[in-house]
Parts: structure tokens; C-alpha cells; sequence
């Protein structure tokens, strides 16, 4: 594991979050897919199920991806300014099972409260560690995903979309092409 487990799951959560408004269009349609987003990444907590909530989870997710077309201080402006109008305060908490980790606002916080301060708090670790870099923009042309990087070896390229498997597909049907000429 390269970083704390809740550090990890946010930044793969902050990554999922911003590639629900991508080139795809809009992949949180409604609350059910709200609901939906909320259990596949584990959220713990307040959650409303409202159009409310709904549009103030949507509203966070430019803030989040210029994370990715940012520098550091870009970045580090990014994080603060979350925290701050978050009235973020970290506090060390357990349950559910898990190990302790840290919450910077209540469980009770509104889940977009929550979804801002659990990313910038993710962020946080990037820039203390200096492994921005693992913050990338998928390698296919035909996609603006975002994605967290978190093998050993810095080596991830593709998104989660399928970019992988249609990039292999095209370089080996070039190969292909190549060896019948």
C-alpha cells in the first residue's frame, strides 16, 4: 500500500467522482445513481438522497478535476480553500470495522461536505509526499478521464473506462496490418 487506506479510496473516489461529467455525459443522472456512487465507494455517514444533495455533489466535481490541469500551488490553493470553507478540523475516528483514520467533519456533514474535505485531505498527502505526479489524465486520445495512479512503479496509463483493452486492441491490429505488408 503506498498510502493510508482511506487516503487511497478517496482518491480513487475523487477520480470516479470527476469522470461522471465526462465525455460520456452525464453519469449521475439522477439520486439512484447518487445512491449507487455512494455504496460502491464506501461512503460512510449523512446521506440525503435528494435532488439537493444530488446537485451539490454534481457542483463539486469542476473544483475537483482542475486538480488534475493544476501545478502545486494550484493544487495546494485547491486543498486549502476546501478545508477552509469546510471548517475542516481532523480528528482521528473509527467504526464500521475499520482502522482508525481521519474525518476533518462530522459524519453528519452533508455528503458533498464530506466528498470536498475527504479529497482535499487525499490531496494533502499527495503534495506532502511529493507524488503528484501520480495524478493523470488517461493516455488514449479519445478520452478525458482522470485517474490516480497507485501501482509501485508509476506505470498506469489508461483509465477505468476500457481505454486499456482498446488501446492493446488498436496497436495490435496495427501490428497485424504491419506483418501483411
Amino acid at each position: 500500500m503506498l498510502f493510508t487506506h482511506d487516503t487511497e479510496c478517496s482518491l480513487t473516489a475523487m477520480a470516479a467522482l470527476v469522470n461522471t461529467d465526462g465525455r460520456a455525459g452525464e453519469e449521475l443522472p439522477d439520486v439512484a445513481a447518487l445512491d449507487a456512487f455512494f455504496v460502491t465507494h464506501t461512503y460512510s455517514g449523512r446521506h440525503e438522497h435528494s435532488e439537493d444533495e444530488l446537485r451539490a455533489v454534481r457542483d463539486l466535481r469542476p473544483r475537483l478535476r482542475r486538480v488534475w490541469y493544476a501545478d502545486t500551488e494550484g493544487i495546494v490553493a485547491i486543498v486549502n480553500g476546501l478545508l477552509r470553507e469546510n471548517d475542516a478540523l481532523p480528528q482521528l475516528i473509527t467504526h464500521d470495522d475499520e482502522p482508525y483514520h481521519i474525518h476533518a467533519v462530522p459524519r453528519d456533514a452533508p455528503l458533498a461536505t464530506r466528498m470536498a474535505v475527504e479529497a482535499a485531505m487525499a490531496l494533502a498527502d499527495l503534495v506532502r509526499t511529493g507524488e503528484l505526479r501520480r495524478l493523470r489524465i488517461c493516455d488514449h486520445p479519445d478520452c478525458e478521464n482522470v485517474l490516480v495512479d497507485l501501482s509501485k512503479n508509476r506505470s498506469r496509463r489508461f483509465c477505468d473506462a476500457g481505454c486499456g483493452n482498446r488501446a492493446a486492441v488498436t496497436a495490435y491490429r496495427a501490428r497485424k496490418t504491419a506483418s501483411r505488408n
